[in-house]
């Protein structure tokens, strides 16, 4: 197997271990939601990376990273 192949699967086991398509699609809304907030830039990416170690959308049923 080429090491691209294997990066490749690699990255899409992780992908589906984050919950896929609709855990990423969770992720971009409250990204979204919070880089158009009026908070400073600071804040902005300490909320995003805080809101991207949980994946999906925030709150109960989501899988545990």
């Amino acid at each position: 197997m080429s090491v691209i192949s294997e990066w490749s699967a690699k990255a899409k086991g992780m992908f589906n271990k984050r919950g896929g398509t609709e855990a990423a699609k969770e992720d971009a809304m409250e990204v979204k939601g919070i880089a158009t907030s009026d908070e400073s830039v600071t804040d902005k990416s300490k909320d995003t990376a805080e809101a991207l170690k949980d994946p999906g959308a925030p709150g109960p049923g989501t899988p545990a990273s």
